[in-house]
């Protein structure tokens, strides 16, 4: 479940960042793990509420998206940013001279507290950045589903060595700095002891193997950056702001999959009104403007519908405001609703069921009436109509 860092502050959603800083400090001092009954747990949500609430851009990603990207993507969260004790009003000036002067406070909070390079370190893999992008869907497009190639500027596998940064033919060594481990323990002094994390190995990218002669196109590093033309098949019944995820369409990592797996690529969805048609739920719907003596007596319209034209029969002694139902043109339903929602653009779907088109009736009253129509008025004024 997504956390609510407003309420983590105890401060409402628009709060200033004076506001936010002061919730924070106030908490902050009162859980820190130094202090008589502080709570680690505690201090640590507060910290990331307040990592991500006091940075415009990831507070902007949060209230948008409900989590922030920075750089790592959804899942990245606070603790993609360096934890700086020093902003949050912590004066840690009487540990000078103690035998602290070299240790980097801000490292160790953030491997303390689950910064992101510790959960790389526990997991072994890391994980690229996601990538979020928009575009631009007309109101059929939209209905029908449709496949668009976006041109993307991304970090990708490099092709020439496949990812493990070797020349074609060049052998993998054993990598001398983790001796192939893939791993780096690191012993760390603190003000609240000594910690002992664990990091990936800088030199092979967590794989444990290094090439003997390095790949030329990639340097090494397994992975290039360069333009690629991306195809995203958006489904059929897609609704405006919805976002479409492409499991592994993000940024590459150094070292390629067995270094760690690429992040993901988020299209959110953007609609263009139609002229005359409207959608509700799987419904499309429009108005018709017919004439007085077509709703007295009937008569056909021709329509212009998404599957082309459609000759409407209009019932006699219709009202004003009637809705008359076509069955199944409207938006596609079940199978590609479902494909949908499970965010997977990998594959199209079938149309499969349709909701209904609606024509709701609009019965145009003359302004004027000739001599001739006046007197089949009065006629029928007669005739009690």
């Amino acid at each position: 479940m997504t956390k609510n860092y407003y309420e983590i502050l105890g401060i409402q959603k628009g709060a200033s960042k004076d506001e936010i800083k002061k919730a924070f400090r106030s908490l902050a001092h009162k859980y820190h793990p130094d202090k008589n009954g502080g709570d680690a747990s505690k201090f640590k949500e507060v910290s990331e509420a307040y990592a991500v609430l006091s940075d415009d851009k990831k507070r902007a990603e949060y209230d948008t998206y409900g989590r922030t990207f920075n750089g790592g993507g959804p899942g990245a969260g606070a603790h993609g940013a360096g934890f700086n004790p020093n902003d949050f009003g912590f004066d840690f000036s009487g540990f000078q001279g103690q035998g602290f002067e070299d240790v980097d406070l801000g490292d160790i909070f953030s491997q303390f507290f689950g910064g992101r390079g510790a959960a790389a370190g526990r997991r072994g893999r890391t994980r690229g950045a996601d990538i979020s992008v928009d575009i631009d869907l007309s109101f059929s497009e939209a209905v029908f589903g449709v496949t668009r190639n976006i041109v993307l500027n991304r970090t990708s596998v490099c092709a020439t060595c496949g990812g493990n940064g070797a020349e074609p033919g060049a052998k993998l060594e054993t990598c001398k700095i983790c001796n192939g481990k893939g791993k780096i323990h690191e012993a760390r002094s603190s003000f609240m002891g000594t910690f002992t994390t664990v990091r990936n190995c800088d030199t092979c990218h967590g794989t444990g193997k290094i090439p003997s002669q390095k790949c030329k196109q990639c340097h090494g590093l397994g992975v290039t950056r360069k333009q690629q033309e991306v195809g995203v098949i958006v489904p059929p019944g897609i609704n405006d702001g919805e976002i479409i995820r492409i499991t592994g369409g993000g940024e590459a990592v150094p070292g390629g999959a067995t270094a760690g797996a690429p992040g993901d690529l988020y299209i959110r969805v953007h609609l263009k009104p139609h002229p005359t048609l409207h959608r509700e739920s799987n419904n499309i719907i429009t108005t018709l403007s017919i004439k007085l003596s077509t709703a007295l007596s009937g008569g056909e319209y021709a329509l212009e519908t998404l599957d082309g034209p459609l000759t409407l029969k209009i019932p006699a002694g219709i009202e004003f405001g009637e809705i008359l139902r076509v069955r199944g043109k409207g938006v596609p339903i079940g199978a590609a609703a479902n494909e949908r929602n499970r965010g997977d653009a990998t594959s199209p779907s079938a149309h499969g069921r349709r909701g209904d088109f609606l024509v709701k009736i609009n019965i145009e009253l003359p302004k004027k009436l000739s001599k001739n129509a006046a007197k089949l008025v009065e006629e029928l004024k007669k005739e009690g109509i």
